[in-house]
């Protein structure tokens, strides 16, 4: 496996599942909750150790197996409000739209339905964490955690949260967005251009959980700037979804 691609490495050890029936958006839910409510503290403990709020009834939902062991390592949404109810917010706009920078992007211009935000982004800490990383949901550089999975998998780990970001990428190039919102850390957004990803920050920095800004990235640059080994995942992770996705109803997925 050593001389295969990212994409070829990728696909070997992992595949994208779309969450299309209750279990597994309780799969994706129960990662969260481990990762954003007992291990960060960020969000609420509870009974039914599952993760939710208003905004899962109107997102699509992905899920990373780790085909050997058919763990799920990680999880993705992508919020869309729905053309039947418009008026129900993204994540963004419920908590951070006084920050936008509406001279650079302006979302209340667009169209409901047209565009989403990438949220809830977690990957287990088995698949993430050295023992010195604190107060993070996951990692987009080296990793060696100490686990039984094998020195060969824990090489493409770091490939996980990447794989999770074009996962969400790629349900909205699917649902043919003009675009897609994501609240990040300014830091995190440099290593995303450096993969292919030029998020444009269209919000001032603000106290979310650390420090924060809206980015947005257009549609034309989904894959458009991608490195050919991250382009290559990217046309895997796409196919497999939407061929996923082609087996249930997908209303919301309209042209734009």
């Amino acid at each position: 496996m050593n001389s295969y691609s990212i994409a070829d490495n990728f696909n070997h050890f992992f595949k994208i599942k779309f969450a299309n029936n209750k279990l597994l958006r309780q799969e994706a839910f129960r990662i969260r909750y481990g990762v954003y409510s007992r291990e960060l503290g960020w969000e609420p403990e509870n009974e039914l150790e599952l993760e939710t709020d208003e905004c899962d009834d109107y997102s699509y939902h992905c899920l990373l197996e780790h085909r050997r062991t058919n763990v799920y390592a990680g999880c993705v949404r992508l919020v869309i409000p729905p053309v039947s109810n418009p008026t129900l917010p993204l994540p963004f706009e419920a908590n951070c739209l006084h920050s936008a920078r509406t001279d650079i992007v302006d979302s209340t211009t667009f169209a409901r339905g047209s565009f989403g935000e990438i949220s809830r982004l977690a990957v287990l800490e088995t698949f993430r964490r050295r023992a010195k990383e604190k107060s993070v949901p996951f990692v987009l550089q080296d990793i060696n955690p100490e686990t039984v999975y094998t020195e060969e998998e824990r090489r493409n780990f770091p490939n996980i949260a990447m794989g999770l970001y074009l996962a969400a990428v790629a349900l909205a190039d699917i649902c043919r967005h003009r675009g897609m919102f994501v609240m990040m850390e300014p830091r995190l957004n440099k290593r995303l251009q450096r993969f292919g990803l030029p998020f444009e920050q269209v919000g001032d920095e603000i106290d979310y959980h650390g420090l924060r800004a809206m980015f947005y990235l257009d549609k034309d640059n989904f894959n458009s700037q991608l490195s050919d080994e991250l382009l290559a995942l990217y046309k895997i992770i796409y196919n497999d979804l939407a061929q996923q996705m082609s087996l249930i109803p997908f209303s919301d997925c309209t042209d734009k």
